[in-house]
């Protein structure tokens, strides 16, 4: 049985980091390097760098500073944002990404996911799908950063991406980012009895517990959280040590 992966997130806008609330109301967190350092420090399983701009600006990754970033990064690095074509995803890896998360682009070019896998491997190949609750309590996948909907039912669309090739979902719910309040388990418990391949689900983690409800009530494959790294006394080798005592399999 695989370990489950505890991953921070690092979201990326305007030369720093930032922490929104349901995609909105950005907050600064502090330096990309310092950041880093710090996780290299504390032995985390994996970590994902997004560009949150990238996309609504319509621009491709920033190459150089993802070089950078990786060159200090001691551990399995996802880089997500901007990321169009298979040239986006071979000069990641080539840079020092281990992962590339699709977002935007898996809905509008979804032949690039099958490109991506056939060229480079379903391992490194992660479909980025963030998701709302319309007023009618409908799930809608959303694109450009969560300021576009996109029309697509989020249980479909992980079905069809998983046929494409990708190697993983990474599952956000906008309604529930920043909140603290913890991840949205129905849209999560949905896809993961849909799809075969793992699902980190991102987006509301507050406590150790919310983890915990997350991985064993939804079926989640990995976590990945950011405020509660970011804003509290809670760190990630405590969180592995909580699902311990749950009989969840970590790392440690």
């Amino acid at each position: 049985m695989l370990k489950v992966r505890i991953m921070p997130t690092l979201l990326f806008k305007d030369f720093g980091l930032v922490k929104s609330i349901k995609f909105d109301s950005w907050r600064r967190v502090g330096s990309v390097m310092q950041a880093v350092k710090v996780y290299n420090m504390r032995e985390v399983d994996e970590l994902i760098f997004l560009d949150i701009s990238a996309s609504r600006e319509g621009r491709s990754p920033d190459f150089e500073t993802i070089d950078e970033i990786a060159d200090e990064c001691f551990m399995p690095l996802t880089v997500g944002g901007g990321v169009q074509t298979v040239t986006d995803v071979k000069r990641l890896l080539q840079v020092g990404a281990d992962k590339v998360a699709i977002n935007t682009a898996a809905v509008f070019t979804p032949e690039l996911i099958q490109s991506a896998a056939q060229q480079f491997g379903s391992q490194c190949v992660v479909v980025s799908i963030d998701v709302t609750k319309t007023a009618v309590g409908i799930y809608e996948v959303f694109t450009h950063g969560g300021t576009q909907s996109s029309g697509k039912d989020p249980v479909t669309f992980a079905k069809e991406v998983e046929a494409l090739g990708a190697g993983e979902i990474l599952l956000t719910s906008i309604d529930r980012d920043g909140t603290m309040m913890g991840y949205d388990l129905e849209i999560t418990k949905a896809i993961t009895q849909a799809v075969s391949i793992p699902v980190i689900a991102s987006g509301g983690a507050g406590n150790y517990q919310h983890l915990a409800e997350v991985l064993i009530e939804a079926g989640a494959s990995a976590v990945t959280a950011a405020s509660i790294f970011h804003f509290t006394e809670q760190t990630p080798l405590e969180a592995k040590r909580f699902l311990r005592t749950k009989g969840i399999n970590v790392r440690l």
